[in-house]
């Protein structure tokens, strides 16, 4: 095989190992939670996997990251050790922020990650400001600013978007619409359901995506992030997916159809697919994926294993990382 060819053969491998990695983690976290090991909210990313993957495909060292509280698939899809990112969800002292984050606060200031955020929209101003930030210090790096269909509704979202187009800041907005801001459909609290076109009273132009398929996310954001390195200001990019799972634990999603949810895991699932699109394509073939299955789910066994064997913050950690 010609050196470009595998090159590639092995990216878009990778490309399927990380949203397996996303799936199978996720899954652990759930039954985790059930057991009660992870304490307050958790929103899982299942069915989602192929929105961060393929922009973190495409994204160039030293670009940022800032999400909403379905954070987890976000810093695996940076490679971020699963051990320290399933310690931060169980609440122990090996955390990446050492067990005060939990599930919807985690931090990397290595991966350039600056967080899940619990307050809907919130992470969209501060997006901005890093941005803002890289173009006053001359870099090249792009703000990857995600945000849901239901935050795309908030106030502080059309703020941060005059601001980015009027001073042309490199940020890319990341909206994830799964169709359910918690439990209310975006037919219902949209007026306008194309979130490609949130921007466009700005200036901002936006890009529909099947955020169901990796490489159709990977060649968008690619596109995206040369429109903004270039000096053009921000763009939008809406990826149309699909969460599997209830908007947080607690919730049993009894606002859709099991038909619905059917329809997307039988015939859109981003993995199962592109699965099947690899094997296609003679990169690999069923005994290579089973493989890899079995290989990611001893990793991320491995994982819960050391979350619940390590020590819980001791008391002195209630004084640290505050401002007074």
């Amino acid at each position: 095989m010609p050196e470009a060819a595998k090159s590639n053969s092995e990216s878009l491998k990778k490309l399927y190992h990380d949203m397996l990695l996303i799936r199978r983690f996720e899954e652990r976290a759930g039954q985790l939670y059930g057991m009660g090991l992870i304490g307050g909210f958790c929103h899982l990313y299942i069915g989602q996997e192929a929105v961060v993957v393929g922009l973190m495909g495409a994204a160039k060292q030293g670009d940022q990251q800032v999400t909403s509280y379905r954070d987890h698939g976000h810093m695996l899809a940076q490679g971020l050790d699963p051990k320290a990112v399933m310690a931060e969800l169980t609440g122990r002292s090996t955390g990446l922020s050492r067990g005060k984050g939990g599930s919807m606060h985690m931090f990397s200031n290595e991966k350039k990650f600056y967080g899940g955020h619990g307050i809907v929209g919130a992470q969209v101003p501060i997006g901005t400001g890093l941005a803002f930030a890289n173009q006053y210090r001359g870099s090249k790096a792009v703000s990857l600013t995600y945000f849901g269909d239901g935050a795309a509704n908030q106030g502080q979202v059309y703020e941060s978007f005059n601001m980015a187009e009027l001073w042309k800041l490199p940020v890319i907005y990341v909206i994830e619409n799964n169709h359910y801001a918690m439990g209310t459909s975006v037919k219902r609290s949209s007026a306008v359901s194309d979130f490609s076109k949130r921007g466009s009273s700005f200036g901002i132009p936006g890009i529909n995506v099947d955020g169901m398929d990796v490489e159709a996310v990977q060649s968008a954001g690619a596109e995206a992030m040369e429109y903004c390195r270039s000096g053009k200001g921000p763009i939008i990019l809406s990826m149309n997916t699909y969460r599997y799972r209830g908007h947080s634990m607690s919730d049993p999603a009894k606002y859709r159809s099991k038909e619905e949810l059917t329809e997307y895991r039988e015939k859109r699932d981003p993995i199962e697919n592109f699965g099947k699109k690899l094997i296609e394509r003679g990169m690999v073939n069923e005994q290579d994926l089973k493989q890899m299955d079995a290989e990611v789910k001893k990793v991320v066994v491995e994982a819960a294993e050391f979350a619940t064997e390590s020590p819980e913050p001791g008391v002195e950690e209630l004084y640290t990382d505050i401002y007074a």
